[in-house]
């Protein structure tokens, strides 16, 4: 008998799956970018003895790289090698066109740079420089015509860094002509004012000073002034004009630019103008400059007369007289929307005066005349009589300071000028004038509550709290005031710092006699409930603790029950603000722990439904919104009673049948 020898099966101690997972995919890539790596440098070397293996060779190599073409057609490595092998075969007409097939290819096309300068690499390699001259222009050409969707803000940015190029590379070669009629036929196809400008330069690069003045001349007659780009090529003509030393010629431009330019368009013109003629003329060129054609114009003005405060810091006789002429320029109408601008000509004229020259009487002397011209009848500045009053303040005039202050008030009362003053004299420690402001303040603005509130916040900061009391009593009383929910809470808080609860609910007692919104229910029965953990406090016994919170409790639960009759029965449409009430209302219960009973309020809860309703505004309706209903209990028994009368009422009727 035969012993068959039975091998010992292998154990496998690791079964987990492996950390990178290989798939036939990666198998094929792999193997398919070794071939490419390997096969160039070990693939079997052919020995050719004749023309007519040469050429099988030449049929055989050009037919792999056709189906490589072919089933590889965009990318750019498998038209570069094919015309690499042609080129390195001495065929450069297969070459040629093998670059021409490429740019004509719809997968790579005349879109990819690489291409083209690929392309041009292998034209001037080869030293074929006339045929890289026509091809760098037909390809300035095809981008221009294909590519070259001009924008609203200029020509695209590619054609003129190719025709950079070009002109570079006929520079290189010493051939200025021909870069020339380079700029001059892109200047044809693109007829843009970077076109010109480049141009432009390229001549006065190469000191051609005749033809950079031409150049920019034609442009000038070739670009609209309505053009966005126009007016970096006025500015371009006069730097030129001025690094020529032409200075009428560049003020002729300047002055042709501001004429022709649009007035919205001609910003940098206009500044870059006042530079030029700040540097290039003398003081008597500024007396009356030709641009001011409207002395109103203000703000030209103000450019006028900063720039003469640059040039003649020194001569102050000379800058006061630039400002009298600009202030002698008073707005034709009384209306304070053209007094705007011209009120601060004379705020600078002060300001230089006080500041710059150091002569206080005259600074004096500016105020009191501004306030003299504007018709106070009519309209005031608060800024002019603030100015005047902080001057005389710094020249510790303060009785100079309290009449313009007074007769700003007596004249054109703002309340800017009252809060100042008062200001003014808290910080000197007058009180009683404080007072007096305050009183006549509230006789200009009795509905102001803000006026009120500070009067009071006043005499509590002088610890008077009884005339604070009787501020906020008064004010509360009045008919009219612009926020009385302000004064109301102002009052409450006040008695409350006090710590007098009882006349805190009293304050709340009238508050609901005018007005009775949920806030003000829902703030009264907070201070009960707070009131009666303070009052609790003050108690050493516990059994009077506890007898007094809830007695406040009920104070508490009284004002909730009468806040919701008289929402269901006065304002039954308001149901949202009667459900937040009963919400505040079951949330205090249950802040009050044993002594709260929750179901009092959870019989009064309603239910909280969503519907639909129509929407309609002025053309028709307009389809259907969600909303939430609140159904209250009293509303379901409402209903149920009527469906039972409606019963009885068809039983009765039947009997009677």
């Amino acid at each position: 008998m035969t012993d068959h020898h039975i091998p010992r099966p292998r154990i496998v101690k690791n079964k987990n799956p492996a950390p990178i997972q290989i798939t036939a995919e990666h198998l094929l890539r792999q193997t398919r970018q070794g071939a490419e790596i390997i096969a160039p440098q070990y693939a079997n070397k052919q020995k050719i003895v004749d023309s007519a293996e040469l050429a099988d060779y030449h049929l055989i190599r050009r037919q792999e790289f056709e189906n490589s073409i072919q089933f590889r057609s965009s990318d750019i490595k498998v038209w570069a090698n094919y015309a690499q092998w042609e080129e390195s075969q001495g065929e450069f007409d297969r070459a040629l066109s093998i670059w021409e097939r490429a740019l004509e290819s719809k997968h790579v096309g005349y879109k990819n740079p690489n291409l083209w300068c690929r392309y041009a690499e292998m034209e001037m390699k080869n030293r074929f420089l006339n045929h890289a001259s026509s091809f760098i222009w037909k390809k300035l050409l095809v981008i221009s015509l294909k590519l070259g969707r001009f924008m609203s803000g200029g020509w695209l940015l590619l054609p003129h860094l190719i025709s950079n190029s070009y002109v570079k590379f006929e520079v290189r070669y010493n051939e200025i002509e021909r870069a020339r009629q380079v700029y001059e036929r892109f200047v044809r196809c693109c007829p843009e004012v970077g076109s010109w400008i480049f141009y432009a330069k390229f001549e006065a690069k190469n000191r051609e000073l005749a033809r950079t003045r031409n150049c920019f001349e034609r442009a000038v007659e070739a670009i609209s002034v309505v053009d966005d780009e126009a007016e970096n090529l006025f500015l371009a003509f006069a730097e030129f004009e001025e690094q020529c030393k032409e200075i009428e010629r560049a003020r002729c431009i300047f002055k042709f630019a501001l004429d022709r330019l649009p007035k919205g368009k001609a910003e940098a013109a206009y500044k870059n103008f006042l530079k030029f003629e700040k540097h290039m003329e003398t003081p008597k060129h500024y007396k009356k400059p030709w641009w001011m054609a409207n002395p109103l114009e203000y703000d030209t003005w103000f450019d006028y007369i900063h720039m003469e405060m640059e040039v003649n810091a020194d001569n102050k006789e000379r800058i006061r007289d630039v400002y009298e002429r600009a202030i002698s320029n008073v707005p034709p109408a009384d209306e304070k929307r053209y007094w705007q601008r011209y009120i601060y000509l004379w705020i600078e004229y002060a300001l230089y005066e006080e500041l710059d020259a150091q002569d206080m009487e005259r600074t004096r002397e500016v105020y009191r005349e501004c306030l003299k011209r504007i018709p106070h009848h009519k309209f005031s500045f608060s800024k002019i009589w603030l100015l005047a009053a902080q001057f005389e303040i710094r020249q510790k005039n303060l009785e100079a300071a309290r009449k313009l202050l007074g007769n700003s008030i007596g004249r054109a009362a703002k309340h800017k000028i009252f809060r100042r003053y008062i200001e003014l004299e808290l910080m000197l420690g007058n009180i009683d004038r404080c007072r007096t402001l305050y009183e006549k303040y509230l006789q200009w603005a009795p509905d102001s509550s803000y006026v009120w509130s500070k009067y009071v916040e006043l005499e509590i900061s002088l610890n008077e709290m009884e005339g604070a009391r009787a501020l906020v009593q008064l004010a509360v009383a009045q008919p009219a005031l612009d926020e009385p929910e302000l004064l109301w809470k102002n009052y409450i808080d006040f008695e409350l710092s006090q710590h007098e609860y009882e006349k805190t609910r009293q304050i709340y007692k009238r508050l609901l006699e005018r007005t009775q919104p949920w806030k003000v229910w829902s703030s009264y029965a907070m201070f009960e409930a707070t009131s009666a953990r303070e009052e609790t406090d003050e108690e050493n016994d516990q059994a009077s603790r506890i007898k007094q919170k809830k007695q406040c409790l009920q104070r508490t639960r009284q004002i909730f029950e009468d806040a919701d009759d008289y929402f269901r029965i006065s304002l039954s449409e308001q149901k949202e603000e009667r459900a937040v009430l009963l919400e505040e209302w079951l949330n205090l219960e249950k802040s009050f722990g044993d002594i709260g009973n929750v179901n009092i309020v959870h019989k009064r809860l309603p239910k909280k439904i969503k519907r639909r309703r129509e929407v309609v505004v002025e053309c028709g309706p307009a389809g259907y919104e969600e909303y939430y209903d609140y159904i209250f209990p009293e509303e379901t028994a409402s209903k149920s009673l009527t469906i039972l009368e409606n019963a009885y009422k068809w039983k009765r009727q039947k009997l009677s049948l």
